[in-house]
Protein backbone atom coordinates (compact mmCIF):
# COMPACT_ATOMS: atom_id res chain seq x y z
CA UNK A 1 0.00 0.00 0.00
CA UNK A 2 2.75 2.15 0.75
CA UNK A 3 4.41 1.91 -3.11
CA UNK A 4 0.73 3.11 -4.34
CA UNK A 5 1.02 5.72 -2.72
CA UNK A 6 4.42 7.09 -3.31
CA UNK A 7 3.55 6.01 -7.62
CA UNK A 8 0.81 8.59 -7.24
CA UNK A 9 2.80 11.60 -5.35
CA UNK A 10 5.77 10.95 -8.11
CA UNK A 11 3.07 11.00 -11.38
CA UNK A 12 3.18 15.14 -11.56
CA UNK A 13 5.93 16.82 -13.50
CA UNK A 14 8.94 18.99 -12.01
CA UNK A 15 9.52 22.72 -12.35
CA UNK A 16 12.80 22.09 -14.94
CA UNK A 17 10.59 20.25 -17.44
CA UNK A 18 7.71 22.85 -17.22
CA UNK A 19 10.52 24.96 -18.30
CA UNK A 20 11.80 23.16 -20.48
CA UNK A 21 8.57 22.90 -22.51
CA UNK A 22 7.86 26.59 -22.06
CA UNK A 23 11.42 27.10 -23.56
CA UNK A 24 10.64 25.09 -26.49
CA UNK A 25 7.64 26.34 -27.29
CA UNK A 26 8.79 30.43 -27.19
CA UNK A 27 12.00 29.10 -29.53
CA UNK A 28 9.12 27.62 -32.08
CA UNK A 29 6.71 30.89 -31.76
CA UNK A 30 10.00 33.23 -32.37
CA UNK A 31 10.30 31.66 -35.53
CA UNK A 32 7.61 30.88 -36.72
CA UNK A 33 5.48 33.94 -35.97
CA UNK A 34 7.93 36.60 -37.72
CA UNK A 35 6.49 34.64 -41.04
CA UNK A 36 3.11 35.25 -40.84
CA UNK A 37 3.47 39.25 -40.40
CA UNK A 38 3.77 39.67 -43.97
CA UNK A 39 1.32 38.01 -45.07
CA UNK A 40 -1.25 40.34 -44.18
CA UNK A 41 -0.02 42.96 -46.25
CA UNK A 42 0.68 40.16 -49.47
CA UNK A 43 -3.26 39.70 -49.16
CA UNK A 44 -4.33 43.03 -48.77
CA UNK A 45 -2.34 43.79 -51.99
CA UNK A 46 -3.94 40.44 -53.62
CA UNK A 47 -7.39 41.80 -52.52
CA UNK A 48 -6.78 45.35 -54.36
CA UNK A 49 -5.63 43.47 -57.49
CA UNK A 50 -8.70 41.19 -57.31
CA UNK A 51 -10.74 44.15 -56.58
CA UNK A 52 -9.14 46.57 -59.62
CA UNK A 53 -9.68 43.21 -61.97
CA UNK A 54 -13.28 42.85 -61.22
CA UNK A 55 -13.75 46.88 -61.54
CA UNK A 56 -11.72 46.45 -64.89
CA UNK A 57 -14.16 44.34 -65.91
CA UNK A 58 -17.66 45.75 -65.06
CA UNK A 59 -16.34 49.16 -66.87
CA UNK A 60 -15.85 46.73 -69.95
CA UNK A 61 -19.33 45.19 -69.76
CA UNK A 62 -20.25 48.77 -68.98
CA UNK A 63 -18.61 50.27 -72.21
CA UNK A 64 -20.25 47.44 -74.16
CA UNK A 65 -23.96 48.44 -73.46
CA UNK A 66 -23.55 51.78 -73.22
CA UNK A 67 -21.01 52.30 -76.35
CA UNK A 68 -18.55 55.07 -73.68
CA UNK A 69 -16.61 54.56 -70.99
CA UNK A 70 -17.77 55.98 -67.94
CA UNK A 71 -16.82 59.98 -67.58
CA UNK A 72 -14.90 61.34 -64.85
CA UNK A 73 -17.98 62.77 -63.28
CA UNK A 74 -19.58 59.82 -63.15
CA UNK A 75 -16.91 58.29 -61.20
CA UNK A 76 -17.07 54.17 -60.44
CA UNK A 77 -20.44 55.26 -58.68
CA UNK A 78 -22.39 54.45 -62.42
CA UNK A 79 -21.73 50.66 -62.04
CA UNK A 80 -24.15 50.62 -59.14
CA UNK A 81 -26.37 53.82 -60.24
CA UNK A 82 -28.26 54.50 -63.41
CA UNK A 83 -27.13 57.58 -65.23
CA UNK A 84 -30.00 60.09 -65.27
CA UNK A 85 -31.47 61.14 -68.80
CA UNK A 86 -31.33 59.05 -71.94
CA UNK A 87 -28.35 56.97 -71.09
CA UNK A 88 -30.36 55.71 -68.18
CA UNK A 89 -32.26 53.69 -70.97
CA UNK A 90 -29.39 51.70 -72.16
CA UNK A 91 -28.10 51.01 -68.77
CA UNK A 92 -27.94 47.15 -67.95
CA UNK A 93 -26.76 47.25 -64.60
CA UNK A 94 -25.68 46.86 -61.88
CA UNK A 95 -22.36 46.13 -62.63
CA UNK A 96 -20.99 44.94 -59.81
CA UNK A 97 -22.69 44.51 -56.58
CA UNK A 98 -21.27 47.04 -54.50
CA UNK A 99 -18.62 49.36 -54.32
CA UNK A 100 -15.78 48.55 -52.32
CA UNK A 101 -13.35 50.64 -51.12
CA UNK A 102 -9.59 49.31 -50.93
CA UNK A 103 -8.30 47.04 -48.18
CA UNK A 104 -6.81 49.80 -46.52
CA UNK A 105 -10.19 51.94 -46.46
CA UNK A 106 -9.48 54.41 -49.47
CA UNK A 107 -12.11 54.39 -52.41
CA UNK A 108 -10.74 53.56 -55.93
CA UNK A 109 -9.48 55.95 -58.17
CA UNK A 110 -10.71 56.32 -61.74
CA UNK A 111 -9.54 58.42 -64.55
CA UNK A 112 -10.03 58.62 -68.27
CA UNK A 113 -8.22 59.17 -70.10
CA UNK A 114 -5.70 57.28 -68.32
CA UNK A 115 -2.23 58.09 -67.55
CA UNK A 116 -0.89 54.76 -68.45
CA UNK A 117 -3.74 53.87 -70.35
CA UNK A 118 -3.77 56.48 -73.12
CA UNK A 119 -6.78 55.65 -75.13
CA UNK A 120 -8.55 53.99 -72.22
CA UNK A 121 -8.76 54.58 -68.39
CA UNK A 122 -6.81 53.72 -65.14
CA UNK A 123 -8.35 52.80 -62.30
CA UNK A 124 -5.48 52.13 -58.86
CA UNK A 125 -5.75 51.94 -55.04
CA UNK A 126 -3.01 54.42 -53.33
CA UNK A 127 -1.65 51.83 -50.86
CA UNK A 128 -1.37 51.58 -47.67
CA UNK A 129 -0.33 55.48 -47.35
CA UNK A 130 -3.33 57.01 -49.19
CA UNK A 131 -1.33 58.92 -50.94
CA UNK A 132 -0.87 58.72 -55.04
CA UNK A 133 2.91 57.05 -55.29
CA UNK A 134 4.99 55.19 -53.52
CA UNK A 135 7.20 52.27 -52.75
CA UNK A 136 7.21 49.31 -50.59
CA UNK A 137 3.92 49.14 -48.77
CA UNK A 138 3.03 52.35 -50.27
CA UNK A 139 2.97 51.68 -53.63
CA UNK A 140 0.08 52.46 -55.69
CA UNK A 141 -1.85 49.29 -57.17
CA UNK A 142 -3.46 49.89 -60.56
CA UNK A 143 -5.02 47.95 -63.81
CA UNK A 144 -1.22 48.60 -65.67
Amino acid sequence: MNMQINRKRNRGFTLVEIMVVVVILGILAATIIPQFIGTTKDAKVSAAKAHIAELESAIERYYVHMDRYPAAEEGLKILVEPPAGDDGKKWRGPYIKQLRDDPWGNPYQYQIPGTHHSTSFDIWSRGADGADGGEGDNADIGNW
